[in-house]
């Protein structure tokens, strides 16, 4: 029986953007997502996450992220 590693992708996309600069992130993990993602917010940064579903969550529906 063969595992599924091969199979693994990101679950969450983290996207910042501030003037003309954009960042992306990708991470397994919720945690650290919303975490980097509410850092990067607090720094004037306009942050979104994506999750594995295509549903976007602004800053103040992180903690749902967190709750799921």
């Amino acid at each position: 029986m063969q595992g599924n590693a091969g199979d693994a992708k990101l679950a969450y996309i983290m996207i910042a953007e501030r003037d003309n600069e954009k960042y992306s992130f990708a991470r397994e993990s919720r945690l650290l997502i919303v975490a980097k993602a509410k850092v990067w917010a607090s720094e004037g940064w306009r942050v979104v996450i994506t999750d594995q579903n295509g549903k976007a969550y602004a800053p103040p529906e992180f903690d749902q992220l967190l709750a799921a």
